[in-house]
């Protein structure tokens, strides 16, 4: 039996909810999919970049002892949107919040962030802190927003589109490499505060 009922339409806030395997669900879409530790994701540490990081860093160290992130708000107001604004303000980019997809039935819904620069990337959060079922979504939206691009004629001429989860405090990478229809989940996390600098440095080498 398939997982995906075609008399039915799912979102991508749906996917999240599949109890299955999450290389059983990407195969449903003709997408395989491979768990390792990425150690060649772009980076990019601009001399603008740097002295934003470093204000940030100091004021997340001051407000975050003080701030109780026990609800998904408060995670996204000090932590994710923080790391999103500094980015903004130091480097040429573009943000769009519940960036509207639909390609077919089975791939519609809202990205929750997209960045645009060179290049674009996917960011999302994770519902309920899981970060595994997150990661799942957010290759489900790699696939859709890969489609999205070829349909409006937007394709542009790179091998890989990148993507992010996150819980807050919590940042993973996903990559999907379009030829060959292969989402790698990377294995690596990333903390914030503690890896500010990192995370901000890859966002900001996958979109320049």
């Amino acid at each position: 039996m398939p997982i995906l009922d075609p008399e039915r339409s799912y979102t991508f806030s749906q996917y999240f909810e599949l109890r299955f395997d999450p290389a059983d669900i990407l195969a449903e879409l003709s997408v395989t999919l491979e768990r390792r530790y990425l150690q060649d994701l772009p980076y990019a540490w601009p001399e603008s970049l740097a002295v934003g990081a470093t204000a940030l860093r100091q004021s997340m160290l001051q407000y975050l002892p003080k701030a109780a992130l026990t609800s998904k708000m408060a995670r996204r107001e000090l932590l994710i949107s923080p790391v999103l604004t500094m980015l903004l303000e130091c480097l040429p980019l573009q943000l769009s919040i519940e960036y509207g997809i639909e390609v077919n039935r089975f791939l519609k819904g809202e990205v929750d962030y997209l960045l645009r620069g060179e290049q674009q990337m996917i960011v999302i959060e994770a519902k309920g802190a899981d970060l595994s079922r997150g990661a799942t979504q957010l290759a489900v939206e790699l696939i859709a927003f890969d489609l999205w691009l070829e349909q409006r004629g937007q394709l542009p001429e790179v091998p890989t589109l990148y993507g992010a989860v996150t819980t807050g405090d919590i940042w993973q990478f996903c990559l999907y490499q379009r030829r060959d229809h292969h989402i790698v989940q990377d294995l690596n996390l990333y903390r914030i505060p503690a890896d500010l600098e990192q995370v901000m440095g890859i966002l900001s080498g996958i979109v320049l």
